[in-house]
């Protein structure tokens, strides 16, 4: 039996993981990669490290398989820019992060400058600086990166797929690309006055193929074994959306991971844009009579809520383990009055403030570390019912049930809190890996290990599913008092 392999490159590690034709995991190996913050609100990767710890992964998950592998599928956090140099293959700079704030200042001057309709209409997005665009500005202005013939420009996958291939493929799919602020997702295309506006040299960018479909092989030069089809890509979350079989509009997830993003299928027809949330590309897809199906998403993101638990543990010593959050937050009833807006880069959907600060009200003497773990968990699901509340105004769906992946989705409390929050059942699968399994989806569907989107939806299996417990009023009034910590929150950065 063939097994489908992701490579997942997220934001604070990386995971080479194994699916068997059943949608059964048979392996995962993780690794985490450094950090760099360079000053107050930077963030920023060595896009080496990140290529060469997948390979170290991948080597040492394939050492324990026995089965072969029919296809490699490309997931990573989204956003994230990296300049290479075609002829080398090396970096020209640290890669600029997703949470990166150092383009704050030129957003706000774009938006002054009534930029923001023409991005808000052509690209699904806002003017912010978690997008791709003006960091690539920033490279090619302020980072020292030069606009030669030998400039590539692209997001994570493009990085991995370009060294798979030892340099063949310089490409990305729908999903990333109209993440970037330079993509037409009604188009289909990058597009020219976005990149002319930011100074963006179009030639320097990938071409932008199917989310499923073979994009060119592994070479052995690279260290891993050779003449393996790369067939799939997604950004992150577009693949927790496909790895949760939300196929069908409507359908909704929320991945706890570094940050929680919330997306719901829209369909086919690309929505007029709304407050507060993002339309972006869900994924394209070979539909069979060569065209492409695009399926399209509002998505709400939220920057801070696996790295709060990471700040417990590494920078207040709250904690020694991820794990241990959940045992903590839950032996106490309730925050004791405490609450932790964790915005550290800002706020995302559906405030979109790139000045907002991380913030703890209502500590008394008789709190606890416990009170504060309780309140990190919290936040995660008050963030959420921010989301869902503006994606229900804003589509006419309202959200029946939600479906939950990502590291913190282990926590039973959290299931609860949310469920409560949204006054509505929150579902968990038996396989909590739902990036790298929408990656290896897409690569496995391409190469006929799967031959539908059905097939894949009946591989779907319930975990947990948590009802609301609260009485609403009660849950209500304590989304009130974090509605009250929001507005403490925002604005707390801007320059005088």
């Amino acid at each position: 039996m063939a097994v489908v392999l992701a490579l997942d490159a997220g934001t604070t590690g990386v995971r080479a993981f194994a699916v068997d034709e059943a949608g059964t995991p048979v392996g995962f190996r993780y690794q985490e990669i450094t950090q760099h913050f360079p000053r107050p609100g930077w963030v920023e990767h060595d896009a080496t490290e990140i290529w060469t710890s997948i390979v170290s992964v991948t080597n040492q998950l394939l050492a324990e398989l026995d089965e072969p592998v029919a296809a490699i599928g490309i997931t990573n956090q989204r956003e994230t820019i990296v300049a290479w140099d075609r002829r080398t293959g090396r970096p020209r700079h640290r890669a600029i992060v997703w949470q990166d704030r150092r383009t704050a200042g030129r957003c706000d001057a774009l938006r002054d400058a009534g930029v923001l309709d023409e991005v808000r209409h052509t690209t699904g997005l806002v003017l912010d600086p978690y997008f791709s665009a003006t960091k690539a500005e920033w490279l090619l202005t302020e980072g020292g990166v030069a606009a030669d013939a030998d400039l590539a420009l692209g997001t994570v996958d493009a990085w991995l797929l370009w060294n798979l291939t030892g340099g063949a493929v310089h490409a990305t799919e729908p999903s990333n690309a109209s993440r970037t602020m330079l993509y037409d997702i009604r188009e289909g295309a990058w597009s020219p006055s976005l990149c002319d506006r930011f100074g963006v040299p179009i030639e320097a960018l990938p071409r932008v193929l199917a989310s499923s479909g073979r994009f060119g092989t592994t070479v052995a030069a690279t260290g891993l074994p050779g003449g393996v089809p790369v067939a799939g890509m997604a950004g992150d979350q577009q693949a927790a959306l496909f790895g949760q079989a939300c196929f069908d509009p409507g359908l909704t997830k929320n991945t706890y991971g570094t940050g929680s993003f919330v997306l719901m299928n829209v369909g086919r027809s690309c929505p007029e844009p709304v407050e507060g949330l993002l339309t972006t590309v869900a994924w394209a897809l070979p539909d069979g009579s060569g065209a492409t199906r695009v399926d399209y998403a509002y998505e709400g993101a939220i920057f801070s809520t696996g790295s709060a638990i990471q700040w417990l543990r590494d920078g207040l010593g709250v904690i020694d383990r991820a794990d241990q959050t959940g045992p903590l937050a839950a032996s106490v009833p309730d925050a004791g009055g405490v609450y932790f807006v964790p915005a550290f880069t800002g706020l995302g959907s559906p405030w979109w403030d790139p000045w907002a600060r991380g913030t703890i009200v209502g500590i008394t003497r008789g709190t606890t570390k416990a009170h504060l773990a309780r309140a990190v968990v919290e936040a995660m699901a008050f963030q959420t019912r921010d989301v869902v509340d503006a994606m229900t105004d804003a589509s006419g769906h309202p959200v029946r049930a939600l479906r939950a992946d990502g590291g913190a989705s282990a926590m039973d409390l959290l299931l609860r809190l949310q469920a409560d929050q949204l006054h509505v059942p929150v579902s968990r699968p038996q396989v909590q890996e739902t990036t790298a399994l929408g990656a290896a989806y897409l690569a496995g569907l391409a190469e006929g290990v799967w031959g539908s989107l059905a097939d894949l939806a009946g591989q779907w299996s319930l975990d947990v599913e948590v009802e609301p417990s609260a009485a609403p009023a009660e849950a209500d009034a304590a989304y009130a008092g974090w509605r009250r910590a929001v507005d403490r929150a925002r604005g707390w950065a801007v320059p005088d």
